[in-house]
């Protein structure tokens, strides 16, 4: 990871100049640099990129022209109006230029994905050396967004928002870890678009999936057991069923009574409430703070409910 412990550094931390609340809504000059930078180091120019690290060619065309495709537009807004198309310099004027932060991060994720997917592709996993410097240099990024103070991370395939460094390290990651098990993905998959919708300030579409997650969290533990239960199942039942099945073991029931009533009318009251039914003639804000704190009650059942299963005998 190439971040040097600058003396500048070490005077802005001693006069209290490091960033201690997270911002979302813009990305400082500085962090763009620092992107570029990255992937410089890292995906290099098209041949390069083929012989330093076996990627598939034309990465940097992927990337613009994946964007393109999606904002339904020819080129990128720093591109050349005439002549042949410069895939490397559009990208980095993208990323350096770009006025919407949300659009700047669309182009930093496809960017990390091909560091991290490319370089585990099956035909280069004897190479190490490709894997850590795709580890290292998603490190890197998210590092940086940590010198900032930016409220993001790379995490699994995807940009999420963070709330709390340590609630994030201590919670949402080992949850992220865990449902990447393939029984879990369904989990998985509805976990990231409540992170996504979460980013994009979609309140009411977060807590609906923090519920649909943890639904298919428990549906998914039934099933690996295979513990008879209705597919349709809503979060009331399943956990019953979780209890019925001593996930929960009796032995500790009134330790764990708490975590029950959290589950029941935690997340999935303040769905029902907030996010999942008519609002009535008045409209329902809700805050992001709840939306966070949310977030962080689903990935804390998720990881304990993944992990009780896998405590449990055959």
């Amino acid at each position: 990871m190439r971040i040097t412990d600058l003396f500048s550094k070490r005077q802005a931390k001693l006069r209290g100049e490091v960033p201690d609340v997270f911002v979302y809504d813009k990305m400082p000059q500085e962090l763009r640099v620092q992107v570029v930078h990255i992937f410089k180091d890292y995906l290099g120019n098209e041949t390069e990129v083929y012989r330093r690290n076996g990627l598939v060619s034309g990465a940097y065309e992927f990337i613009v022209n994946t964007l393109c495709r999606e904002y339904g537009i020819f080129k990128l807004p720093s591109a050349r109006e005439y002549g042949d198309r410069d895939y490397v310099t559009e990208l980095f004027n993208f990323v350096l230029s770009e006025k919407s932060t949300e659009r700047v991060l669309d182009a930093v994720e496809l960017g990390s994905r091909i560091i991290d997917v490319h370089s585990r592709k099956w035909e280069y996993r004897h190479r190490q050396d490709a894997a850590d410097e795709a580890d290292a240099a998603l490190a890197e990024l998210n590092a940086r967004f940590q010198q900032h103070g930016f409220g993001f991370r790379f995490e699994t395939g995807n940009i999420i928002r963070i709330d709390s460094e340590v609630v994030h390290a201590e919670v949402v990651k080992p949850a992220l870890a865990l449902l990447h098990d393939t029984k879990y993905r369904g989990a998985e998959a509805e976990f990231h678009k409540a992170f996504e919708h979460h980013r994009h300030g979609r309140t009411k579409e977060a807590l609906a999936d923090c519920l649909k997650s943890l639904e298919s969290t428990m549906k998914a533990v039934a099933a690996h057991r295979k513990w008879k239960h209705d597919p349709h199942a809503t979060a009331k039942p399943l956990l019953d069923l979780m209890f019925e099945k001593q996930l929960i073991p009796q032995l500790w029931s009134q330790h764990f009574s708490g975590l029950r009533g959290m589950l029941e009318s935690g997340v999935p009251t303040a769905r029902n409430r907030l996010g999942g039914h008519g609002q009535g003639p008045e409209v329902v804000t809700v805050p992001q703070h709840f939306v966070a704190f949310a977030l962080h009650q689903t990935a804390a059942a998720i990881v304990f409910l993944a992990n009780a299963e896998a405590a449990l005998p055959r």
